[in-house]
């Protein structure tokens, strides 16, 4: 009897082990998961156009949405980067973006970024950091064959740590500026080390968090401004939005406000600032 107890919990040690390896060696998304989701996009899809788009590197195409600007003056274009286990058109945070901001002169590309399963943990994403450029930049050149040079990359959750470490990685990258919506971090793995990606960032950078937002974002704000600081990003601001959670729910004409405000202010114009 002690035996077979013994046995039973050696066994289901073995199992969690096995499954939290099987998750950390993890390098490729979910694409499984992607195409189920694509369908269900393209079936309901109301606003945007969905697009497929490769990235280098990887074998399987991505789908992203296209939705151009409706405004008389064209501002640029945004891609945008979901959060954690989400997909393009996900209803918090990422569609309000993805269909107001084309009202003010702003194209947007939202895009599917890796995914792993719902039972997947933060942390468990590092490897998939590998994939963020390919699918950055094949966003980017989507836009330029567009016409569209005037570039800036909005993120929420996972996707702004997405997004901070690629721009981070890629400095000469062709991005005007960078919003990071709910910036969470884990300091398990240096990519996802938020505040040290913004070490690192010398564009304009919107650090938009909510009041009542995760214990990771709030928790990492002095580090986020300081390390803004460190690297001598004068134009690096951090606003904290009264009664706010992590998906800004019910204050979804607030976040587009928001953001469309700074957009307005630090990447559009002749007279703003460049690299």
């Amino acid at each position: 009897m002690r035996f077979a107890v013994l046995f039973s919990i050696v066994l289901l040690s073995i199992l969690m082990t096995g499954l939290s390896t099987l998750h950390a060696a993890s390098a490729s998304s979910d694409t499984a998961k992607e195409k189920r989701w694509a369908e269900q996009i393209e079936d309901n899809l109301l606003d945007g156009e969905p697009i497929w788009l490769s990235a280098k590197g990887q074998s399987e195409k991505f789908l992203g949405i296209y939705t151009k600007e409706t405004a008389k003056i064209a501002q640029g274009g945004a891609i945008l980067l979901h959060g954690m286990g989400a997909h393009p058109d996900w209803p918090e945070v990422i569609f309000p973006l993805r269909t107001q901001l084309p009202e003010y002169g702003w194209t947007t590309l939202s895009i599917q970024m890796p995914v792993l399963d719902n039972d997947a943990a933060f942390a468990d994403y590092a490897p998939l950091f590998a994939q963020v450029a390919g699918r950055i930049d094949a966003a980017i050149a989507f836009l330029k064959s567009k016409g569209i040079n005037n570039i800036v990359i909005i993120g929420h959750s996972l996707g702004a740590s997405m997004g901070a470490y690629y721009l981070s990685s890629n400095k000469k990258a062709d991005v005007r500026a960078f919003v990071g919506i709910g910036m969470s971090m884990s300091k398990q793995d240096k990519r996802m080390d938020t505040p040290n990606s913004l070490a690192n960032i010398k564009i304009p950078v919107l650090d938009l968090y909510g009041e009542q937002d995760m214990f990771s974002v709030l928790d990492s704000v002095e580090r986020r401004a300081n390390a803004a600081t460190e690297a001598g990003n004068k134009y690096y601001f951090q606003l904290q939005t009264a009664g706010a959670d992590h998906f800004f729910r019910d204050q979804e004409e607030i976040l587009v406000k928001r953001v469309r405000g700074w957009l307005n202010r630090y990447a559009a114009g002749k007279e703003l600032p460049v690299k």
